[in-house]
């Protein structure tokens, strides 16, 4: 092989070197690049997951706030009903005792 082949293959291989590095530098950069972006991305899904999380709570509690409402308002009306339902009969039954001592 004459001196001028071997030079040529030797920048041929120098030439391959050269572009294997700053293939590796380009990909490394990309990676680099890409993990970037994943970790801002990660980062404003967290935040929007924890914002929905908050409002979901927040929707949680006013819910549990008008159900509480609700069933005390029910409460209420059962707990009056109740009473007026004991108060008749305990004039039905003072009317009675009242019967039987009179009439004896």
């Amino acid at each position: 092989m004459s001196l001028e082949a071997l030079d040529t293959i030797a920048l041929a291989e120098e030439k391959a070197r050269q572009i294997r590095a700053a293939a590796q530098t380009e990909a490394k950069k990309a990676l680099a690049e890409a993990e970037a972006a994943v970790t801002v991305a990660v980062a404003a899904a967290d935040g929007k997951a924890e914002s929905e999380v908050k409002e979901l709570i927040r929707k949680a509690d006013e819910k549990a706030k008008e159900d509480a409402g609700v069933l005390a308002s029910n409460t209420r009306n059962r707990q009056a009903a109740m009473k007026a339902r004991a108060d008749r009969k305990m004039e039905q039954v003072v009317d009675k005792i009242v019967e039987r001592i009179v009439n004896g």
